[in-house]
């Protein structure tokens, strides 16, 4: 019975969460069209997304919960509890961060690409809401990054590794999103979830995605750096053969300097110095 703590990205996520359901229920106590709208402008809609450029969908919908009931919000803020404060402690809060929304945005990209597809029941009108494919991201993750780990489970009263948590997870997600009548187009975001985190966990950069694009463009600048000082290097050297000078660079485009008698002889301090 030994709860993590609420972490700080965590803690922020939750009590976010949290209010905009509290203010999904005023509005449809008060304004049932304004909530609609709510739903409908910042929840993820494909249709929206690729012809009226609401990008914004893929990262905002995980913020709104289904009004109607509470369990929906409940399982997500535990779950999201349970593996993202451990998550966070262990990566910190960048990294985790990264990882919750790299999750939530693929989540909603898959969603949006399968609402395309014909014959499987979706289409790009139907609305999806929920953190449950950032939530399912990080237990993806966490089976990856701490597999071994074991879990004391209230239902069924067993203890499971993470891995195998994760595992069974992902079988019933993949047997719900078969079908249709378990959750539709939802279920494509629960899969999505899934993968993206397991994507994150086990090939993209230790140091996370931010990190590894940074270090990925200062090594691609500081090579084409590089090309242009020994691309310097050699035109001056054959602009110094021209005026019967010798000058020496190495292959990094760097000078090197004569040999000691040579600097006598040039009475210069580099050799070929007027």
């Amino acid at each position: 019975m030994n709860l993590p703590p609420f972490t700080g990205w965590v803690k922020r996520i939750v009590l976010t969460c949290a209010g905009v359901y509290l203010l999904e229920i005023g509005l449809g106590l008060s304004a049932s069209s304004a909530q609609k709208f709510l739903i409908q402008y910042f929840g993820l809609v494909p249709d929206y997304v690729t012809h009226y450029g609401m990008v914004w969908q893929l990262a905002t919908y995980s913020l709104l919960h289904d009004p109607s009931g509470v369990w929906h919000l409940i399982m997500n803020m535990f779950g999201l509890w349970m593996f993202g404060s451990l998550l966070e402690r262990t990566w910190g809060s960048r990294k985790f961060l990264e990882l919750y929304l790299f999750s939530v945005i693929g989540a909603g990209l898959i969603t949006v690409a399968v609402a395309y597809i014909p014959h499987i029941g979706t289409t790009p009108k139907m609305v999806t809401i929920g953190a449950s494919g950032g939530v399912l991201g990080l237990l993806s993750a966490f089976g990856v990054a701490f597999g071994d780990m074991e879990f004391s489970l209230w239902f069924p009263p067993i203890t499971m590794k993470a891995k195998y948590l994760a595992w069974i997870t992902a079988f019933f997600v993949v047997v719900a999103t078969l079908m249709p009548s378990q959750g539709g187009v939802a279920n494509f975001a629960h899969l999505g979830g899934l993968l993206f985190g397991f994507v994150y966990a086990k090939f993209l950069p230790t140091r996370g995605l931010v990190f590894g694009t940074s270090e990925k463009y200062f090594s691609l600048r500081n090579s084409y750096y590089r090309w242009k000082r020994r691309r310097a290097a050699r035109k001056f050297e054959v602009y110094m053969r021209d005026q019967n000078r010798t000058v020496t660079f190495d292959e990094h485009g760097n000078f090197v300097p004569p040999e000691e008698s040579d600097k006598k002889n040039g009475g210069g301090k580099s050799g070929w110095v007027n």
